[in-house]
């Protein structure tokens, strides 16, 4: 069984690799914390709205004459543009990296991180219970 083409894990994997490739952005700035003129680099949010609407929609199906035929609305939303917060901490040199504020992002990352990695386990581990190996 190829759990990829499962979308709960198809989603789980993109937003592994989001957050792997997030890690190393991080990681680049906190390399470069004393290069003069560097500004700290962040990946565009992965947001959760935007990853489900990627996925096929699921129709109400009826199962019964007498239910009624369900709607489903499809509307598209508008385009939200994040607004990046200022840097207030510039450096002599024009670097704008906060190490701190980079090591709080790689921290939030990894916990992230180990979420997923944690709930992919869990569903392996149902559908292995499902399927009779435990």
């Amino acid at each position: 069984m190829d759990l990829k083409k499962l979308p709960l894990f198809d989603l789980m994997a993109r937003r592994m690799s989001w957050l792997a490739q997030r890690q190393e952005v991080l990681a680049q700035n906190i390399a470069n914390a004393n290069t003069p003129d560097y500004t700290p680099q962040d990946l565009k949010p992965m947001s959760f709205g935007e990853e489900m609407k990627r996925l096929a929609p699921v129709d109400p199906e009826r199962t019964s004459e007498l239910h009624m035929a369900g709607t489903v609305v499809r509307k598209p939303t508008p385009f939200r543009s994040v607004d990046q917060r200022k840097r207030y901490e510039v450096a002599p040199d024009g670097n704008s990296v906060v190490v701190e504020e980079q090591m709080v992002k790689v921290a939030e990352t990894q916990m992230d991180y180990q979420l997923v990695t944690n709930l992919y386990r869990k569903h392996v581990d149902m559908i292995k219970t499902a399927i009779g190996r435990s």
